[in-house]
């Protein structure tokens, strides 16, 4: 992966706007209408894509996320739900939703109970439930989600190869030096129903092995692969009861280690680790402290880093980094312009949100990015103004650090 050796790096998370026409193409092939020529669109919408990237001052690229189907411009799920189509063993459950519990085995016999159960959203039911509040997540039923009914399978090859072409030719196209793909780890994916496997671990470690062929096409074909983990950090919001921190890191541990056998082997040098608590805009009073989750981060078998610091639930966690080493030849890519507001960063403060990282680990292992992916979650004019200001912010920053 590049480094920022003689200058900071620009990243971002994955998810970026989709076009009208992508959109429109999406809903069409969502409804069973194959779209003429979606493959060329498709192909010619992420060579687009990287060149507004590059052009934006961005440094490490990536497609966007648009093989992961959106047929909306508001869409928090589409990093996890394209897992659906390319993974054999999964039927539709109308049991199974984000409105109904989901049972796993952890200490104390807590249970994962799924987005609609959350603390966070228990803790500010009358927000949640105001269509004017700017929270508003929907009706009590939720959109229905398949469960695991049989043994899982990776089915996406044609996917991800489609993916891979896709990012490559556009890599050709513009000169880009480094592109990047999104894959969801077993922890996130192992969120739906389980109906076919005796135990939680048997269940994480199919997954695993399901989820690896992805992984390492994507290694194998010369590109950096991102590992998208929500569920690291934002489990901890979804367990009743609330567990103490010390049974959170044991239940999370097993997620880890699945995670890190689905990895076996590949490079850890081509691997970033992507961790958030959940994209929604709302108060996120009952997030897990980053302290508390940093070091279980970190023993994930990835050579870099991914999380929010930007956002103002997280923005002043950089302290953590006063008391954790960054291990060796490890790198960060701290969020520095954030998702969850439609305000814009001042490129100043993107300068100091950057320096304060460098400082404690060093500018060479710091790379800015944001937060978490912008598609799906503002709108198109601002994410760019977003990527703009992140560049610009990188550029005052490397003045700074290297005069």
């Amino acid at each position: 992966m590049l480094t920022s050796a003689d200058r900071i790096q620009t990243t971002h998370a994955g998810s970026l706007p989709r076009t009208p026409a992508l959109l429109d193409a999406n809903a069409d092939r969502a409804r069973g209408e194959e779209p003429e020529g979606f493959t060329d669109l498709l192909a010619a919408e992420v060579g687009d894509l990287v060149q507004r990237q590059t052009d934006a001052g961005i440094t490490v690229v990536g497609d966007g996320e648009y093989g992961k189907a959106m047929s909306s411009a508001v869409d928090y799920g589409a990093w996890w739900s394209y897992s659906f189509a390319r993974t054999g063993g999964l039927t539709l459950d109308t049991d199974s939703s984000w409105a109904v519990d989901q049972h796993l085995s952890a200490p104390g016999d807590v249970r994962l109970t799924g987005f609609l159960h959350r603390r966070d959203r228990q803790r500010f039911a009358e927000a949640y439930a105001d269509p004017t509040s700017g929270i508003y997540t929907g009706g009590g039923d939720g959109p229905q989600f398949p469960a695991c009914t049989g043994p899982l399978t990776y089915t996406g090859q044609a996917a991800i190869a489609s993916d891979i072409a896709n990012l490559k030719a556009a890599l050709t196209r513009t000169g880009a030096q480094e592109g990047f793909l999104t894959a969801i780890a077993p922890g996130s994916a192992s969120r739906i129903a389980n109906r076919f496997y005796a135990t939680d671990e048997e269940y994480l470690f199919a997954w695993a092995d399901a989820l690896r062929e992805e992984y390492t096409a994507i290694i194998d074909a010369g590109l950096v692969l991102q590992i998208d983990d929500p569920s690291i950090a934002e489990n901890f919001d979804q367990i009743e009861p609330e567990p103490s921190v010390e049974d959170y890191v044991a239940f999370t541990r097993l997620r880890v280690e699945a995670l890190n056998h689905a990895l076996r082997g590949l490079p850890e040098d081509r691997i970033r680790f992507h961790l958030c608590w959940g994209s929604w805009h709302g108060p996120h009073t009952t997030d897990l402290p980053m302290a508390d989750i940093v070091s279980t981060m970190l023993q994930v078998n990835a050579g870099a880093y991914s999380f929010e610091a930007g956002n103002v639930r997280h923005e002043h966690e950089w302290r953590v980094w006063d008391d954790v080493a960054l291990p060796k030849g490890k790198l960060l890519l701290p969020g520095v312009v954030s998702h969850a507001t439609n305000v814009v960063e001042h490129p100043e403060l993107v300068a100091d949100r950057i320096e304060r990282f460098a400082r404690r680990v060093g500018r060479e292992n710091v790379l800015a990015s944001t937060d978490c992916g912008l598609g799906g979650r503002i709108h198109p004019q601002i994410a760019w103004a977003k990527l703009e200001a992140l560049s610009q912010g990188a550029e005052i920053a490397t003045r700074r650090l290297w005069s």
